[in-house]
């Protein structure tokens, strides 16, 4: 089977606004990247329902077998990447967020317990929506380069024949 390709989603309106500098976006491409993943697309929008819509159905039709979106999972108002995702996708994966904030607990205390990192299904791709900071990045990655060769071999094997679009 050859390597899922990936996207990645960047969520952030001071970096869309060029303010900061997008650090775990950039940590992101340079793991997959030492790891031969190839990214297909690196996007980065600002916290807007209609741009993160968007822009992971473009991402998804793109033919990203794995799109990582960064940002929008926390309990703040703005914080709207994780309810996009889900509004979007056609399943739910809930170990990926179990496993990631199981992880988080371990290395930063029971702050793990206000994100809803999560994984998904949106067409034919995995959608993994974790937090922007570069630790959760870090941790988020760790869990992924693990298992989404399984996950994607497991939606090619079905792909466009039997999920609800």
């Amino acid at each position: 089977m050859e390597k899922p390709c990936f996207c990645i989603l960047v969520v952030s309106d001071s970096v869309y606004k060029g303010e900061k500098k997008d650090v775990s976006g950039a940590i992101a491409r340079d793991k997959l990247t030492s790891l031969n993943y190839v990214i297909k697309e690196y996007v980065i929008v600002p916290n807007s329902y209609r741009e993160i819509h968007k822009q992971v159905l473009n991402l998804v039709k793109k033919g990203c077998d794995a799109l990582l979106v960064i940002g929008g999972t926390g309990p703040s108002p703005r914080d709207i990447s994780i309810d996009v995702v889900e509004e979007l996708s056609w399943r739910k994966l809930p170990g990926f967020g179990e496993l990631f904030r199981r992880f988080t607990f371990e290395k930063e205390g029971y702050i793990a317990v206000y994100s809803r990192a999560g994984a998904y299904i949106v067409g034919d791709s995995i959608v993994f929506v974790v937090p922007g900071s570069p630790n959760a990045v870090e941790v988020a990655l760790d869990i992924i380069v693990h298992s989404v060769d399984h996950i994607v071999e497991e939606i090619r094997r079905y792909e466009g024949k039997h999920h609800r679009h």
